[in-house]
């Protein structure tokens, strides 16, 4: 059965992506990660949000420009929106509810993992108790501002059961469980 891990490269403080979705300032720690080079293979689907689907690519301007993992991952991609289109490339599904698009994604995914990207989607994860793994791969930078790798207004606090922590030449490498239940 397939498990949901959110994995995200994220600066040391805290942002996943600078001001106006800027994703540029992850250029400089795309550098080689066996962690990353090592879940690629064990992803099945993608849940992806709208604005991180429609958004900056580090990628830009290079090879595996607009595509997932820069390139080094292909299958089913679900992207969760309230303005589904017309039509869209094979393998991307455009989708407007949460719950179908998560069971579509797992259904895809089988026994590997469902990856989400986007903090939005993440959260809304989080909230319906269906987020197991949280991978962050924190770069040694400082944004001061942008989008935060988890924001919920008012507080929430999440347990997590840390399962790693591995260093790569651009970035540290924490694994969490999500622990059940949350309290706020």
């Amino acid at each position: 059965m397939a498990k949901v891990l959110y994995s995200v490269t994220m600066s040391l403080d805290g942002f996943i992506a600078g001001p106006g979705g800027d994703m540029g300032w992850m250029t400089a720690y795309l550098g080689p990660n066996p962690e990353m080079t090592s879940l690629v293979d064990r992803i099945g689907s993608l849940l992806v949000g709208r604005r991180t689907y429609d958004g900056d690519d580090p990628n830009k301007g290079g090879e595996g420009e607009g595509e997932a993992f820069g390139g080094g991952w292909d299958g089913p991609q679900y992207v969760l929106t309230h303005r589904v289109p017309a039509g869209a490339p094979a393998n991307e599904f455009f989708m407007d509810d949460f719950a179908s698009a998560l069971a579509s994604a797992k259904a895809a995914a089988g026994d590997k993992y469902v990856n989400v990207l986007g903090a939005d989607v993440a959260r809304q994860c989080l909230e319906a108790g269906e987020l197991d793994e949280v991978l962050t791969l924190v770069a040694p930078v400082l944004l001061g501002d942008g989008t935060r790798l988890f924001d919920h207004p008012g507080g929430r606090q999440v347990g997590l059961e840390r399962l790693s922590v591995t260093s790569a030449p651009m970035a540290t490498n924490l694994w969490f469980r999500v622990l059940p239940g949350l309290s706020g």
